[in-house]
Order: structure tokens, then sequence, then C-alpha cells
């Protein structure tokens, strides 16, 4: 019978691919990623570059997720499925030759990736337009000016001991939005600027002329709060779920919490 599978192609680090040169992901550091994008079975995880799979193995294997694994190099796409096979979860991995700039992975809620910068620059639009919420974790190389929001150190003993680093898409935040309370008399204009998970502005509470910048203000998906001072001098802390062009949540001033409503474009 002649030589096939493991036999014929045993990948050795540093080998060249389309983009890149392969360097598998320690396995200390796919078990760090993964929790730190806090998988579970709910998940769908997608990992650009999947190499010999490790890092889809891993999700479904440890974390009990669904995994995809895209891999433009047949012969290492073969050995994923192999991998996935001797792992005992090919009924929740799937393999998929094919290039990461073409294949579809929109519904993913997690993205792990080892590439290289330019690559992840490449990637870093597409990645924005995710659905708000979607953790991206990516070994060994940020995405420049779209800072993380977590460093996931090395662990020492690696073999190529590398840092990686930890995102949550956030929501499209930035313009003019009107906030009410349900039920009660308290207006509001608010004015967001955003750059990627960075938000600021400035609100007008009743009358539009009197803006005052918002304080301590934070975006973590579609999550969005920040306090201000009210027309009565009290403290208000105001915390918005986003869904798109709307949004509900709660008005704060110490132990008084009223529901609120938001409108963006009014």
């Amino acid at each position: 019978m002649p030589p096939h599978g493991d036999e014929v192609y045993r990948p050795k680090p540093g080998q060249r691919g389309k983009d890149v040169m392969w360097l598998g992901t320690p396995e200390t550091m796919v078990a760090a990623m993964l929790k730190a994008a806090r998988v579970g079975p709910a998940d769908l995880v997608v990992d650009l570059g999947a190499g010999d799979g490790r890092i889809a193995i891993a999700a479904a294997r440890d974390f009990g997720a669904r995994a995809v694994g895209i891999e433009y190099e047949p012969p290492m796409a073969d050995l994923a499925r192999r991998n996935a096979v001797r792992a005992g979860v090919a009924d929740r991995v799937r393999i998929v030759t094919g290039d990461i700039f073409r294949e579809d992975f929109s519904q993913a809620s997690v993205v792990t990736m080892y590439l290289l910068p330019e690559l992840n620059l490449q990637l870093r639009p597409q990645l924005l337009d995710m659905k708000p919420g979607t953790r991206i974790v990516s070994y060994a190389w940020t995405m420049a000016e779209w800072e993380p929001d977590e460093l996931i150190r090395a662990h020492p003993t690696d073999p190529y001991p590398q840092d990686a680093y930890a995102w949550i898409v956030p929501a499209k935040a930035a313009g003019r939005w009107s906030i009410a309370e349900v039920g009660g008399s308290f207006r509001a204009t608010l004015e967001l600027e955003q750059r990627f998970q960075k938000i600021g502005g400035t609100i007008a509470v009743d009358d539009a002329r009197a803006r005052q910048p918002i304080l301590g203000a934070y975006l973590v998906g579609t999550d969005l709060g920040f306090t201000f001072v009210d027309r009565d001098g009290g403290v208000k802390a105001l915390r918005l779920a986003l869904d798109g062009d709307r949004a509900g949540g709660t008005s704060r001033l110490g132990e008084y919490v009223v529901r609120v409503t938001a409108q963006r474009g009014r």
C-alpha cells in the first residue's frame, strides 16, 4: 500500500505557506487565548490560518465549542482533519481548505489568528464590521492603532514565547443620540465620538445649548456607560445597551434608578 497522510506530510516549523511561515501556536498559549476569549459551548470559534488544527481542536475538546479552521494549504488542511479525528472532535470541528480573505466567517462569535502584522491590518476592517461583542484573539501581533482590550502574557517555557492580544468588537456608537426617561421628565441629547472602542463626547440636559463632557466613558461590545452632572448638580451614571440606532438601559443617581431609552439621529 502506498504511503499516505502523516507518512508523506509532516510539517516543519518555519516552512513557507501562502502569506506566512508555519509556526504552531504553543499549547500553553492556545489555552490562554481561548480562556481570554471566554469560549464556551455556545460559541462558534473560527481560526484563521488553522495550520495543524490545534486551536480549533482545543476549542471543541477543552471548551465545548463548535469550531472552524480555515487553512490555505491542502496538505496542512488534511493534517488538521486527521488531527480532529484523532482528538475525537471531528463532529464539532470543520476544517475548510480556503483563503481567509475569501471565506465567510461573519457568523463567528470568536476569531483566533496567528498571522503577520500586515495581514492583521488587512483583516481589521472586516473584523470591526463583525457583530458587536465578537471576541478576537491574535497571537504575537497587534492591530496597530486598534489597541487590545487585554494582553495575554506568554509562558516563559514556550518554544517561541510571544504575547497574545484580545479585543471585543465595539458597537458603532458615534453620532447624536436623544435620551429619554421612561415615564419621566428627564431628556438629554448625547453627542458621541468614537475611535475603535475609545469613546467620548458631550451631553446636554434639557437645554441643548448647555453642553458638558461625559466622564469615565467606556464601550465594551454593545455596553456603553458614562457619568455626567444632572441639572440639580447630582452625578448620574448612565448605562445603555446599544442595538443599532436604538438603545435601552438605566440612569442611576445614588439609589434612585430609572429606565431610559435612546434613539440615534434625532
